[in-house]
């Protein structure tokens, strides 16, 4: 009789691991999140009610944390709008066209990744502060940008500059040009191409671009620290104001403040979570339907 043929042996798929493996993996990545996540939110929350919710609300509604409040609000309202402007207009440029420095571009972009906060501030300061480099045309025209709410909004806006543009840029990418071209040749403008088919193919990562730097400019202290001059009631944001508090040993409504900032956060994370949950399906397809 001939030899019969080897039975065929099973292979253990490369991405499978032994339960042991993939259960320690699953206990470190939920110990880390504990420890470093989790905890300090908790944390914040118990010591802003620990004496009470009268003390609470009666941190929160003084009058230099609502003007802090109104300020971190304002400086978001404005910054985030105009990187929206700024990434729609960078991703599209990268994705769509071919031109000298788009290397450069990119790398611009990622700046503020890299530099710290607290050295865009000084920036800001040696251009416009009273003996920066525009200082003599700012005095001439009464315009102030440090130590007032133009110079908060320029360091906010220096800071989360890359949010929109980094979440649009590599789904831009991957789509290509091709509806675009199709929706050119049937005779559609560029603006009604842009807002008919551009827009909606990323108005997931646009969404997620605009929360993650809602977040980060309603959060940012570093440059804004020092642009600001913290001025009590005028130029203090709510992280500053918090710090302001805290220096003043009002643990309580320092971390009253805090809170505030903490559940905005947690406002982000679960509107994040939402769409992702409802729009699945229209969010898989937009990035690999093209």
């Amino acid at each position: 009789m001939g030899a019969t043929p080897d039975a065929p042996t099973r292979r253990r798929p490369v991405t499978s691991e032994a339960p042991a493996v993939k259960w320690a993996l699953i206990a470190v990545a939920l110990v880390f999140l504990a420890f470093f996540l989790f905890l300090p939110l908790v944390a914040v929350f118990v010591e802003a009610f620990r004496n009470g919710l009268s003390l609470y609300w009666q941190a929160i509604i003084e009058p230099d944390a609502l003007a802090a409040i109104r300020l971190t609000l304002l400086v978001a309202a404005i910054s985030v709008p105009l990187n929206v402007v700024f990434g729609l207009a960078a991703a599209w440029a990268i994705a769509k066209f071919e031109f000298k420095g788009k290397a450069l571009l990119i790398t611009l972009i990622d700046l503020p990744f890299s530099v710290s906060p607290v050295i865009a501030g000084l920036v800001y300061i040696l251009l416009f502060g009273a003996q920066g480099y525009f200082a003599p045309l700012l005095q001439g025209t009464g315009i102030q940008i440090v130590f007032a709410l133009p110079g908060i909004v320029l360091a906010t806006v220096f800071v989360t500059l890359p949010f929109v543009a980094r979440e649009l840029i590599p789904l831009m990418q991957e789509q290509g040009t091709g509806d675009e071209e199709a929706a050119i040749s049937l005779g559609a403008s560029g603006w009604k191409t842009f807002f008919r088919v551009t827009l909606p193919n990323v108005k997931w990562a646009l969404l997620y671009g605009v929360l993650l730097c809602n977040a980060r400019a309603m959060g940012e202290f570093g440059a804004v620290s020092v642009v600001s001059g913290r001025i009590r009631g005028q130029t203090s944001t709510m992280p500053l104001h918090v710090e302001i508090l805290y220096n003043e040993y009002s643990f309580s409504a320092a971390f009253a403040v805090a809170s505030i900032l903490a559940f905005l956060a947690l406002i982000t994370l679960g509107l994040k979570a939402l769409l992702e949950w409802r729009y699945a399906g229209d969010i898989a397809s937009s990035r690999g339907g093209h």
